[in-house]
């Protein structure tokens, strides 16, 4: 047994117990007389009663507790960022609704002024065809009254020179002599 552990005592009968298997003995180590499973025994009695006196129990449970206390804390943490979450999830799908709201009214409002831009160019333009209507109708009739003007111009030196042609033609010295005495005593 070259591989087992020394044990605390030194004497080899004091640290060895014979136990009979069948027809093979072995031999056990002991430890002031006691065998293997009754020093673990010991031992975790000791272990145990000194875990208890220096209250590590209370270690123990009051960790656990203040373990339970922060999850706990966490669980109200995590309720309160739920509510909160949904409390703006629901302001937005109001803030999104009054948004489509806003939409609609402000596309019937820019439809009624496209309405009222689309009626005031027809008037605008109405208005417009007229004026130029009656500017052209003025700038006919001032020409018609131009034209009349020139014809009648024309047709008087027409005359004027047709009527003194047939005067220089009809009229001679003798018929002047006798004109503008008729002129002078008339004075």
């Amino acid at each position: 047994m070259a591989n087992t552990p020394e044990v605390f005592a030194t004497d080899a009968a004091q640290t060895e117990a014979v136990v009979e298997h069948g027809l093979v003995e072995h031999v056990e180590p002991e430890l002031f007389g006691l065998a293997p499973f009754q020093v673990v025994a010991v031992a975790m009695t000791v272990l145990i009663l000194i875990a208890v006196w220096k209250k590590v129990p209370g270690m123990i449970v009051g960790g656990l507790d203040n373990k339970i206390a922060a999850i706990k804390r966490q669980l109200d943490e995590a309720k309160a960022l739920r509510a909160e979450a949904e409390a703006l999830r629901d302001e937005y799908r109001r803030k999104v609704a009054g948004a489509e709201k806003d939409a609609e009214a402000m596309l019937a409002n820019a439809q009624r002024e496209a309405d009222a831009i689309v009626a005031k160019a027809e008037d605008d333009s109405k208005a417009m065809v007229e004026r130029r209507k009656r500017m052209a109708e003025d700038k006919i009739a001032a020409a018609e009254r131009e034209a009349v003007e020139d014809v009648r111009a024309r047709a008087a030196s027409a005359a004027a020179a047709a009527a003194g042609k047939l005067i220089a033609e009809k009229h001679d010295a003798d018929a002047d002599r006798k004109l503008a005495d008729e002129l002078i005593a008339g004075i």
